[in-house]
Formats: C-alpha cells, structure tokens, sequence
C-alpha cells in the first residue's frame, strides 16, 4: 500500500471516531466522508470491468457495502438539543465502520505483502474473474457504497427526527434542524 492510500484508508477511520464525541449535524458531517470517497473513486476507479463474473464480484461487494453502511447510520444516535440535532456513533456504528475498512485495508495489505496474491488469482480464475481491475472497482465501490448509505441514512432519519420533534412540540419556538451554518 502506498502512503496516499495509508492516509485515505486512516482518514475514513478516523470519520467514524470524529463522531464518537456527539456533535452538531451539520453540512460537514456528509461533506468530508462524501468528498473523502469522491477523491477515492476518482483516483483508483479506472473502469469498472464488465466481462466473466467481474460484475458478480463488483455487486457483492457494493451489496456487503450498503449492509454495512446502513447498519452504520442506524446505529447512530440523533437526537435534539438547543434547536439542533445531535448526532453520536455508538460502538455497534463504530465497529461495523472499521470492521468494513479494516476489510478491505486488510484484504490489499495481505495481497500485496501477505502472499494472498497467489490465491486471489487462483480465486478470481476459478470463479471467472477477468482482471485485478475487477477486485480494485469492488472494493472501491464497496467503500463509495458503504459511505454514501451510511451518511444517506443518517440524513432521512435526521429529517425524521426533525419532523417529529416539530410534531410533537408545535409550539417550540426552536424546531431542529440541519445546522447550514457550519
């Protein structure tokens, strides 16, 4: 693994753990991770190959991806204060968050340095995987996924959450919501 890619991965890691300590929802909390996995898929997703079972391969992964990132956005807590919502990731959101990048960090570290190389060719031509691009765009896509349901998830319950407070309390003066100012 390059440092770049040492970074990228420690970065994403480090999004979940940001949000260990509760904090305001607010327009960074979908901006960073978004714009994390846009530099991500920019920089590695070539193509996305098409050919043998590649695509196969590429759902699998993208489908253990959404599991995990809306697991993830579930297990978040959201809640109101002050006009504001809150949002904390709690141990079950954290862990699956790093289960899934550890996996992948895991997968590249042994593939490369871990003699796995050997076997995942052995894999790929046993189960008509065309090319090593095929295991790159899964993987990659699989983290764009993972991201994108998570911070998704988050969002529609944060609505909810906003919605329902107002329901529940029409004549708060103070109805929370989506801090835009940060």
């Amino acid at each position: 693994m390059t440092t770049t890619e040492w970074i990228t991965d420690i970065a994403l890691v480090l999004v979940v753990f940001r949000q260990l300590r509760e904090g305001r929802l607010d327009r960074r909390t979908f901006l960073i991770p978004l714009g994390i996995v846009a530099v991500v898929a920019y920089s590695y997703l070539d193509s996305v190959p098409t050919e043998g079972n590649d695509l196969v391969l590429i759902a699998a992964l993208a489908g253990v991806g959404a599991a995990l990132g809306i697991a993830g956005g579930v297990y978040t807590r959201i809640r109101a204060l002050d006009g504001h919502l809150l949002i904390k990731a709690g141990a079950v959101s954290a862990i699956l968050w790093v289960l899934g990048m550890g996996a992948r960090m895991g997968f590249q570290v042994w593939v490369e340095h871990g003699g796995g190389a050997d076997d995942v060719a052995r894999f790929s031509i046993a189960h008509h995987i065309t090319s090593d691009q095929a295991w790159v765009a899964a993987f990659v896509l699989m983290a764009v996924t993972e991201v994108v349901t998570r911070v998704a998830t988050i969002y529609l319950r944060g609505r909810a959450h906003a919605r329902a407070v107002a329901v529940a309390a029409p004549a708060a003066p103070a109805v929370p919501v989506l801090d835009r100012t940060a």
